[in-house]
């Protein structure tokens, strides 16, 4: 048994636990990184990058076909399937080789295997080879993420009954897909499946789809995919399947009312959230709380034991990348000696959707209930030359504000590159900016972001390039 002394052990490599172990490799502190699978995480081994580039070639190949009526003619459009796969793993590769390499630039160990905590400055790692090493820190850091919900009825076997980790990996395209959850990673994958030619059927328990998301922005999201011929149950619940014989399944879709619809399909895609892996750690026996899964911590990210942190999935919701790498930066500083807090105003979401969503800051029904008089400005891309220009018209900007001070409360996309428009909603938020802030700054034009300065105008009744009210 080797044992190790160092500053920090860092418990999971994903997006939180590597920018932190790197935050503390650039402080001159003397870290460990743990993983037990691949650096990256969930995110960018099957989750994020993979889904979004999957996503990417089938908004390409949607183009591709569709584009007649710019007079661009390609015939026999067809999906490879291996080589996109191929092309997939290869950016998945190059990004985590990334990370090895980054590690090494500033000194961080890596070390594979699986970790449990023995102490509040002791952790024993199981390495591959079975052996046993005993790393001793003055800080150990929990970024152990979440894991895909499993439904007990529906047990994954990887082929017909699959979570987002095997949708990202499909060898082919499936004839019928039925997604249960009508949320972010079941609508993303569902899209994706959608464009490359599946029939899908979208289940999901609430009267909604995308949760939390405000409701007008949904509608638009819903609607093209109908309009596509997606079949849309909501308040609806997945009650159980059976395999048949020709190699389909029939799943049993509870709509209320004691109500069973049956629908057969090839592949049932199970995409009902994540849960968090704070447990079996051995964080409960050296008396760090552990609530469902999450280990709850203060505005640093320290846990109620002084030397133990987390950050992350793990530490609690949104579960974003984002927010677990801005998290595992702060809690690097403080270790270190410096001065830093979890701060935000607001954390941005970006839902790879088609079209895509993105928002930040308070919905109008949040807004409203928390008693505010708000003022609303909406623009639709269908009036962005921008927007013809790149066949994209669907959606709009919609900026929510309080109606006397005019103070930019919340930013909402729906529509082409929404998810890259929203940074400056959230640096808008983060400045504590007024309409007239956004309204008044010059767009270049013609691009998509002009759609925020006129939503933000439209808000104060200057719009020009719509009615205003």
């Amino acid at each position: 048994m080797a044992k190790k002394e160092v500053d920090v052990v860092v418990i999971g490599g994903g997006p939180g636990g590597y920018v932190c172990a790197i935050r503390l490799g650039q402080l001159k502190q003397k870290v460990i990184c743990v993983e037990k699978d691949e650096v990256g995480g969930v995110c960018l081994n099957w989750g994020c990058v993979p889904s979004k580039a999957l996503i990417s070639a089938s908004h390409n190949y949607e183009k591709a076909k569709d584009s007649a009526h710019m007079g661009l003619i390609a015939d026999n459009v067809r999906v490879d399937v291996a080589k996109m796969q191929e092309w997939k793993s290869g950016i998945v590769k190059k990004l985590t080789g990334g990370i090895r390499g980054l590690f090494r630039g500033n000194g961080v160990e890596l070390v594979m295997g699986n970790a449990r905590v023995t102490s509040p400055t002791s952790v024993e790692v199981t390495l591959k080879d079975g052996t046993v090493d005993t790393i001793v820190a003055k800080n150990v850091v929990i970024a152990t993420g979440s894991s895909t919900i499993e439904i007990p009825t529906f047990k994954f076997d990887g082929k017909q009954i699959i979570g987002a980790k095997e949708a990202v990996s499909l060898q082919e395209v499936p004839k019928r897909m039925l997604v249960i959850g009508g949320g972010v990673i079941g609508l993303e994958l569902g899209c994706v499946y959608q464009k490359f030619g599946s029939e899908i059927v979208v289940v999901e328990a609430t009267a909604g789809l995308l949760p939390g998301v405000d409701a007008d922005i949904t509608a638009v999201v819903e609607k093209k995919l109908v309009k596509h011929g997606a079949k849309i149950m909501k308040n609806a619940k997945a009650a159980g399947y059976e395999k048949n014989a020709d190699g389909s399944v029939t799943v049993k879709i509870d709509v209320g009312g004691g109500k069973i619809e049956s629908v057969v399909t090839d592949v049932v895609l199970v995409a009902v959230g994540m849960r968090p892996n704070g447990a079996g750690l051995g964080l409960e026996e050296i008396g760090v709380k552990v609530e469902r899964g999450f280990v709850p911590t203060d505005k640093v990210g320290r846990t109620n034991v002084p030397t133990v942190w987390a950050i992350g999935d793990v530490s609690g919701v949104p579960m974003l990348a984002h927010k677990a790498s801005k998290e595992g930066e702060v809690a690097a500083e403080v270790m270190a000696g410096h001065r830093a807090e979890k701060d935000w105003v607001a954390i941005p979401g970006a839902i790879f959707t088609d079209p895509e969503v993105a928002v930040v800051g308070l919905t109008e029904t949040q807004a409203e209930e928390k008693g505010m008089n708000v003022k609303i400005g909406k623009f639709p891309f269908a009036a962005l030359g921008r927007a013809m220009a790149v066949n994209e018209t669907d959606g709009f900007f919609k900026v929510v504000s309080d109606a006397e001070s005019h103070k930019v409360l919340g930013v909402h996309i729906v529509g082409p590159s929404a998810t890259d428009l929203i940074s400056e909603g959230a640096l808008a938020l983060e400045m504590h900016a007024f309409l007239e802030d956004i309204g008044l700054t010059i767009h270049p034009h013609p691009t998509l972001g002009e759609g925020m300065m006129e939503a933000s105008m439209h808000g104060l009744g200057h719009a020009i390039h719509v009615l205003n009210r």
